[in-house]
């Protein structure tokens, strides 16, 4: 049997050794007299002890107070202890397994039946230790690998977003501008407004998400996407259908219960959308619209003013900001507006440093 540390706390030194000549050949022993020294021994060991058998009555401090003070430090959910008295009562035996003794043994005791209880014990303990070991390193893994594939899914998502922008002859920098920004934004919304139930995981995915914005300008003719003048009527509505293209080709690598495909088609969809109803492609209104698609959205509409396109100068930063909160881009939702004031200045900052975080 692997050798384990046992710590035997009783103040009666024959106690002590009787428990100690059961345990001697097998098992290493440490001996406290009184509450203060075990404490002191269960500070210097910690986890190295694999079973404390812990009297009830003791000097200076009893029983009771080392498993007070092992249930606030925490020690009584890593290490065993059987409690050992002669005169327990009702209350301190249900006071001693409310604090988290694993077993109580009365005096005098069987030394066969004590042993066997004990190695129990340990044996529990250990396998337990075991298992949350294993489940630790494969918890570990798992992460790693969801790491590893999350950073291979944004170094593909930004491929397919880069032949969106290649075909609109936009710098590759919008994609970045795009995903930067909404994670500013989607900060302050988790912090303000929790009814949204952002996690610090749901915000890393529709970050990367977002790059997929644009995706169905892949389908939009040339004729149309490259224009330098304003689009006619029925250009325009050839323009806005590039919010179902997107979901369309996302059907093709539908996965049912995917969060991460979720956002990618809510945004692609809805990121035209506006809070008025007034937007496209399904006039979703209020909070119809994924509050994630919201995000983008404004997103979006900023880093289209504040950037230069084929068919139009770039808008100063104040500018901007005056005609988005003006709703000349539109309509949006209060919550949004309240965030993206907060986030002004981080705006504010990387447009006026050229976007030197790409």
């Amino acid at each position: 049997m692997e050798e384990h540390i046992i710590l035997i706390a009783d103040d009666v030194e024959v106690n002590r050794k009787m428990l100690s000549f059961i345990f001697e050949e097998q098992y290493e022993i440490l001996e406290a007299a009184d509450g203060v020294e075990t404490i002191e021994l269960i500070e210097k060991y910690g986890e190295a002890l694999s079973l404390i058998f812990l009297d009830l009555m003791m000097p200076n401090k009893s029983g009771l107070d080392v498993l007070e003070y092992m249930s606030e430090k925490g020690y009584i959910s890593s290490i065993p202890v059987i409690m050992i008295t002669g005169e327990a009562t009702t209350e301190s035996e249900v006071k001693a397994y409310e604090y988290g003794v694993s077993d109580i043994i009365y005096k005098p005791f069987e030394p066969k039946v004590v042993m066997r209880r004990a190695q129990n014990i340990i044996e529990l303990f250990q396998n337990r230790r075991d298992i949350e070991a294993k489940l630790e390193k494969r918890t570990k893994q798992l992460r790693e690998s969801r790491e590893k594939l999350e950073r291979s899914n944004e170094f593909l998502i930004n491929a397919l977003s880069s032949v969106v922008e290649f075909r609109s002859l936009e710098s590759g920098e919008h994609i970045q501008r795009v995903k930067y920004f909404t994670r500013i934004l989607l900060k302050y919304v988790k912090e303000e407004f929790p009814e949204y139930g952002l996690t610090d995981e749901s915000v890393n995915l529709i970050t990367n998400a977002a790059a997929l914005h644009d995706l169905g300008k892949i389908a939009i003719p040339d004729s149309i996407l490259l224009k330098p003048g304003k689009l006619t009527k029925d250009e325009f509505e050839e323009m806005k259908k590039h919010t179902v293209y997107g979901c369309e080709l996302l059907e093709n690598f539908k996965q049912e219960d995917n969060e991460f495909y979720q956002y990618c088609y809510d945004i692609c969809r809805f990121h035209h959308e506006r809070y008025d109803g007034n937007g496209y492609p399904d006039k979703l209104k209020g909070e119809e619209i994924p509050i994630w698609a919201q995000v983008v959205s404004i997103v979006d509409v900023y880093d289209a003013l504040v950037s230069k396109r084929v068919y139009k100068a770039a808008y100063a930063v104040d500018e901007a900001v005056r005609m988005i909160k003006d709703d000349e881009c539109g309509v949006f939702s209060p919550k949004i507006l309240d965030c993206f004031g907060m986030a002004k200045v981080e705006f504010f900052r990387a447009t006026e440093e050229k976007f030197s975080f790409v």
